[in-house]
């Protein structure tokens, strides 16, 4: 396992229209680099994962259980396992999610 990794040299591959993400595993999570397109649209789903996203870049309107929020530059969201969320990006995004254990279906 490489201990130093340049997020940059990670392989991108389309997650859904307009959502793009790098993900890196470890034995215990994955971190997902994604960049969102604006106007793009991450449907309703749930997993057995926590999440925790970090909206790094541009303005992503979340929804997470009832409560919707205009998340912007600094913003931290965090995701119960099993809880309803989706996304829309108002503007281009870049985000940092974080899930544990390792998602598997990233890989």
């Amino acid at each position: 396992m490489a201990y130093f990794i340049e997020s940059r040299d990670l392989a991108e591959r389309q997650m859904a229209p307009g959502i793009f993400g790098r993900p890196l595993h470890s034995e215990q999570m994955t971190v997902n680099y994604v960049r969102l397109e604006k106007g793009a649209i991450l449907p309703l789903h749930h997993h057995p994962h926590e999440q925790i996203t970090n909206v790094l870049e541009g303005e992503l309107e979340m929804t997470v259980g009832d409560e919707t929020y205009l998340c912007k530059s600094g913003c931290i969201v965090v995701i119960p396992s099993n809880v309803p969320h989706h996304a829309v990006a108002i503007t281009d995004c870049e985000v940092i999610d974080v899930f544990n254990p390792v998602r598997e279906d990233l890989r």
